[in-house]
């Protein structure tokens, strides 16, 4: 996304392959290793799967590389799926959780690339399907993965999961209110991007809706956590929730993003949307962030 012209989207992508934007809008990002699905793009696909796939008998499964398996070997898995159905679906962060009529739950976790795809005729199967259900009703499911750095898993215990991944909680749960947010922030002292992005802290935001949230708010990426007052805190918290809404509402298609937002215009030499400034690309943590520099001083 830096340097070349952005591609222009199809706004029905989503009902198709509902990461089929993912991966091309942010082809560079993931080229620099930066994590793709980010919540949004998860909660999309979880609605997907309720719209395609619950309530129905799982008949067989494909898999066909045993290297997105995690704690599960291939049999293991083709026992625990074969006859079930999908009673009902949950997220956290970034990981799906699809509940079983006998209340196990099958992770997915999709990594830079994954995504989703339910259809009938086996002609139509997509590329890089790495782990395929079929249902009894003669559909299937695919998981795609052009990059195996995803995976999926069977467990019994929700939370248990949770602690091992050390995850925090999820932005995007009703009960993350301000002062959750606010007590999570108390005490840390580095930079607010690389604070927001990690998962251990809070769960779901990464590289590139940081950005967003932080422009949103008018904060500089760089500005320490414990500079920041109670009320520009508040306002980081209402620029999250509301962003994370919005995208997902928009399907988390960039190109049905607002117009005010920095996002469609991530990459050095674009016009800030606000102010016509420029927008510039500093380095955080390691990581890739885009801002103005007028707007978001420091």
């Amino acid at each position: 996304m830096s340097g070349v012209s952005r591609p222009k989207l199809p706004t029905t992508a989503w009902r198709l392959s509902c990461a089929d934007f993912v991966t091309q809008m942010y082809s560079e990002i993931e080229t620099r290793g930066e994590p793709l699905p980010e919540l949004p793009d998860v909660e999309v696909y979880r609605r997907y799967l309720n719209a395609t796939s619950l309530h129905q008998e799982v008949l067989d499964l494909d898999i066909r590389t045993d290297q997105i398996l995690e704690e599960t070997s291939s049999r293991k898995l083709k026992s625990g799926l074969k006859n079930r159905s999908f009673d009902s679906t949950n997220r956290h962060g970034k990981y799906m959780f699809v509940e079983l009529d006998n209340r196990d739950r099958l992770v997915l976790h999709f990594g830079m690339t994954g995504d989703l795809k339910y259809y009938k005729d086996p002609s139509k199967e997509p590329e890089y399907t790495k782990f395929l259900i079929g249902f009894k009703n003669d559909y299937h499911l695919a998981l795609m993965m052009p990059r195996k750095l995803g995976f999926v898993r069977l467990i019994q215990d929700l939370e248990k999961f949770i602690q091992e991944k050390e995850v925090g909680p999820d932005v995007y749960q009703e009960d993350f209110n301000f002062e959750t947010f606010h007590d999570l922030l108390e005490g840390r002292r580095g930079m607010i991007k690389s604070t927001l992005m990690n998962q251990q802290i809070m769960a779901g935001i990464g590289n590139v809706y940081s950005d967003e949230i932080l422009f949103q708010a008018k904060v500089h990426p760089k500005i320490a956590v414990d500079h920041i007052r109670e009320e520009k805190l508040r306002t980081i918290f209402n620029a999250t929730k509301d962003v994370l809404e919005t995208a997902i509402d928009k399907k988390a298609d960039p190109d049905q993003f607002p117009a005010s937002w920095i996002i469609p215009r991530r990459q050095k030499g674009e016009e800030c949307p606000n102010c016509g400034g420029e927008v510039k690309n500093i380095t955080v943590s390691g990581r890739s962030a885009y801002y103005c520099p007028d707007c978001q001083s420091r």
